[in-house]
Formats: C-alpha cells, sequence, structure tokens
C-alpha cells in the first residue's frame, strides 16, 4: 500500500490529539494518580513524536509509464 497525504493526516491527528491529552493529564495529576505522571508524559510525547515523525516519511514517485525510457 502506497503512502499519501490522506493516510499521513489519518495518522496525524489522532496521535497528535491522544499526544496533547497524555501529556495534560501528566501535568494536572495531582493526589493518588500522581505516581502515573511518568508514564502520562511518556506516553504522550511517543504519541506525538510518531504521528509528526509520519509526516517525514517520503512519499512515492508516480509509477512509470511506457513513454518513460529506460535507463
Amino acid at each position: 500500500m502506497s503512502l499519501n497525504r490522506t493516510a499521513k493526516g489519518i495518522v496525524l491527528v489522532p496521535t497528535l490529539l491522544l499526544g496533547a491529552a497524555f501529556l495534560a493529564a501528566g501535568t494536572w495529576v495531582d493526589g493518588p494518580a500522581a505516581a502515573n505522571r511518568g508514564l502520562a508524559l511518556t506516553l504522550g510525547a511517543v504519541l506525538m513524536g510518531a504521528g509528526l515523525l509520519a509526516q517525514l516519511l517520503p512519499e512515492p514517485g508516480p509509477p512509470p509509464t511506457d513513454s518513460d525510457p529506460e535507463p
């Protein structure tokens, strides 16, 4: 399956939203859930990094046609 701009957007939006939610949860944690602060911050950073990294993947070139000369 080839990569395209729509697929990259489908990956980017949920990972950024979930990553931001985990980062927010990690910064606002109080009480007994404070023990999970590191986990929330790590998951948030990994998700946001993965979403942004997916944008950097190169897109394949157009398929060769019959009129293209062979190298």
